[in-house]
């Protein structure tokens, strides 16, 4: 990629940009995935050749999936949203019968250990590795959900 004229960002190593004055093209490398993304779709062609240049690629079309992240198109906007993956998350916790709540946390609520609680009669997780699984899944899922960044935080 670098022989091809593109510059590696210094703040994420996976993202390569190509410009030529005022277009660009954007590639970002996940795994064996790449998002190639731009204004100008000539240079985009470009790109997708020097790609199948050297590697074999598939081109899968406009995006619409990525990464746990659903992209949808107009002509005005780009939405994104983790719905699908949200879902996931609900079903793999075992909470799919659960009702919504409006407010997750309340924001001037104190949390202490169970150690420390008193009345500790609710039971503990007892699956460490299931527990960390689930806060992981949540604070990847907070990219698209700033409302529950909060409650996750905390």
């Amino acid at each position: 990629m670098l022989a091809s004229g593109y510059t590696q960002s210094h703040l994420d190593y996976a993202l390569f940009t190509k410009g030529k004055g005022s277009t660009l093209v954007i590639v970002l490398v996940y795994v064996d995935d790449l998002l190639i993304t731009g204004n100008d779709s000539i240079l985009i062609q470009e790109t997708k050749q020097v790609l199948h240049h050297h590697f074999k690629i598939n081109d899968l079309g406009e995006l619409r999936y990525f990464m746990g992240i659903e992209f949808c198109r107009s002509d005005q906007e780009i939405i994104m949203n983790q719905r699908k993956y949200a879902l996931e998350l609900i079903s793999d916790a075992g909470l799919s019968g659960c009702r919504p709540s409006s407010t997750l946390l309340e924001c001037i609520m104190k949390m202490i250990s169970a150690d420390f609680r008193q009345d500790a009669t609710t039971e503990l997780f007892t699956d460490v590795n299931r527990y960390q699984s689930l806060i992981g899944k949540l604070l990847y899922l907070i990219n698209t959900r700033p409302d529950i960044a909060f409650s996750v935080q905390c």
